[in-house]
């Protein structure tokens, strides 16, 4: 496990390479609430979202040696973009697997960034496939979006940044997909707070953290029918025991829970969130009580929403 000085360092390395995205707040959406919320917004983040963190952390890490040979990956949008943009600004390759279904928008984002896409069928076999064969070819080193130590380390630096604007934030609510920013954020908050909890929140449709923190293993889900499409992966085992040493809960949120927050924040706070970003705040609203007369801090994920296909 990595120190706290460690992490400072790692913060410090890959700052160069990211933004400190802004913190916003809106007044009418604290009296909805009946709390006080921060929003840490990610999706100002370089290519729109906190991966781009984890992305970076893990490509400074690599030797020259394994920089030489470049980086694969296989992501049908946020990460595919961050490790593009990321090995760009290193000057190393790029191979990036995505799904045949992967909208347009990402795919060109992907080419901008100079990644060199590998389309495949749109399923998890099928990436992992594609990714190996890419890896024996070039010796390029496998990213995973979620489960790598280095990646998970860069992305808990959004909640560094809005722990040292608001030190004194009672909780830091993440959406939970493949485990990677609500480990890091657990475990900034874990370095950098007192008396502050971690929390997740993810859909009914893909509850497996959440069963997952109930049983002591790691779940699957058996339908992926949810709007939140970052959402959909499962948790690893590099993540898992983190999430379960430093995570308070998880709180599950309704379909329609996501459309009304991410319309909120549309609406209130006139900024793109993608739905997978609305699901913490749609959390808040679903259990006011527990949040109630707070202060809690919100990782505004993402905001690469396909205008073609909005809820409202």
């Amino acid at each position: 496990m990595i120190s706290k000085e460690d992490f400072t360092k790692l913060h410090l390395e890959i700052s160069p390479y990211i933004h400190r995205t802004p913190v916003l707040t809106s007044d009418l959406l604290n009296k909805l609430a009946e709390t006080e919320i921060f929003f840490k917004c990610e999706n100002f983040q370089k290519m729109g979202a906190f991966k781009m963190r984890g992305a970076t952390a893990a490509i400074l890490a690599l030797s020259e040696r394994e920089r030489a040979k470049g980086v694969v990956t296989h992501s049908s949008g946020n990460f595919a973009q961050a490790v593009s943009l990321s090995a760009k600004n290193s000057g190393i390759p790029a191979y990036i697997v995505m799904p045949s279904s992967a909208p347009q928008v990402k795919k060109d984002a992907v080419k901008t960034y100079g990644g060199q896409i590998t389309e495949c069928e749109p399923n998890i076999k099928a990436r992992k496939t594609a990714a190996e064969k890419i890896q024996k070819e070039t010796g390029a080193t496998f990213l995973h979006p979620s489960n790598d130590l280095n990646v998970i380390y860069g992305q808990g630096t959004a909640a560094k940044e809005l722990l040292e604007d608001f030190p004194d934030l009672d909780i830091i609510i993440t959406s939970v997909g493949g485990g990677g920013l609500i480990a890091g954020t657990a475990l900034a908050v874990d370095f950098y707070a007192e008396k502050c909890k971690t929390i997740g929140a993810e859909p009914f449709e893909v509850d497996d953290a959440y069963r997952s923190l109930k049983s002591g293993k790691i779940e699957t889900n058996s339908s992926t029918n949810t709007i939140a499409d970052g959402l959909k992966t499962q948790l690893g085992d590099k993540n898992f025991p983190i999430i379960q040493k430093f995570v308070s809960e998880i709180i599950r949120v309704e379909e329609d829970d996501i459309i009304t927050a991410m319309k909120l924040i549309w609406e209130r706070m006139k900024i793109v969130v993608e739905p997978s970003s609305a699901v913490a705040f749609a959390a808040i609203l679903r259990e006011k009580e527990k949040f109630k007369n707070q202060k809690v801090g919100i990782i505004i994920s993402g905001g690469n929403v396909d205008l073609s296909s909005l809820p409202f």
